[in-house]
């Protein structure tokens, strides 16, 4: 009886707390896509009675969308590559040390990630100026892989030290050097922890929003440019703003949730 109330309790807890994390969405959609005189009244409705794309195509109208939108594909995924590149090898390398050394590793990057982006920003933007990177796509992929390379090599080294070392030794046995061994026996045997980090680098990359206040004045990104909007904008062409921001941001996650393990998260120093 016990266990039967405490499996119900279990699985009410998680539909409420769905409910709190898909109620926001719905509402954005449900304004979006409503017509004005189904919201703007005093006992709104829950469900969609009167269905309209007309704040969607006034957006889509308004010139503001494309640019910001184009800026913000271009730095997630500039910013999800760039940390790759670094990350990959060095996670590699630190996964093949001592216990010790790589406790003392993931330690390192926990204190990095206590640092908010608003307090390296300031200086960030001043040297920036100066090498005059502010207003460009290439300043906020570096900006943003300041913050985010951390959090990749976070996971990473707990995913690579799953691996076995008896993979890298047969495959040096086998001729393979250790590039070789990394490209074509680490890395296939690893694409699970990899897919994830790279899903949680764009998504930050995505929704980052303190870099590009600081770094940008005339190209601005997505969020950045619903943030200016909002001040000025209706309420039904925010929440539709706001929808097509999140619309990536559910795909991705969809595409690539089979791929989450509590594992990748863990921060991993067994040895």
């Amino acid at each position: 009886m016990k266990k039967t109330c405490g499996k119900a309790a279990f699985y009410a807890a998680i539909i409420v707390i769905c409910l709190i994390m898909v109620t926001p969405v719905y509402l954005l959609a449900k304004v979006s896509f409503s017509v004005k005189s189904e919201i703007l009244t005093q006992h709104p409705t829950l469900l969609i009675h009167q269905f309209t794309w007309e704040h969607w195509l006034n957006v889509f109208r308004s010139g503001n969308l494309w640019a910001p939108l184009k800026k913000s594909l271009i730095v997630s995924c500039l910013t999800t590559v760039g940390s790759l590149v670094i990350v990959v090898p060095a996670a590699y390398v630190v996964s093949r040390m001592s216990k010790k050394k790589r406790y003392a590793f993931v330690l390192g990057l926990f204190f990095t990630r206590m640092i908010p982006s608003v307090a390296i920003a300031l200086p960030i933007s001043v040297t920036f100026l100066k090498m005059n990177l502010i207003d460009t796509s290439l300043g906020l992929v570096l900006a943003n892989m300041i913050t985010q390379i951390p959090f990749m090599a976070w996971i990473l080294v707990s995913t690579f030290a799953e691996v076995p070392v008896a993979l890298d030794e047969a495959a040096w046995i086998d001729g393979a050097s250790r590039l070789q061994a990394i490209v074509k026996v680490i890395l296939p045997v690893s694409m699970q922890g990899i897919a994830v980090s790279a899903m949680y680098v764009w998504l930050n990359a995505w929704n980052e929003f303190t870099y590009a206040m600081y770094l940008s004045n005339n190209s601005k990104t997505l969020p950045l440019q619903i943030y200016y909007y909002v001040s000025r904008g209706n309420v039904f062409e925010r929440a539709a703003y706001s929808t097509i921001l999140a619309i990536p941001v559910i795909l991705v996650t969809f595409v690539l949730q089979r791929y989450l393990k509590p594992d990748y998260l863990g921060g991993s120093v067994k040895g």
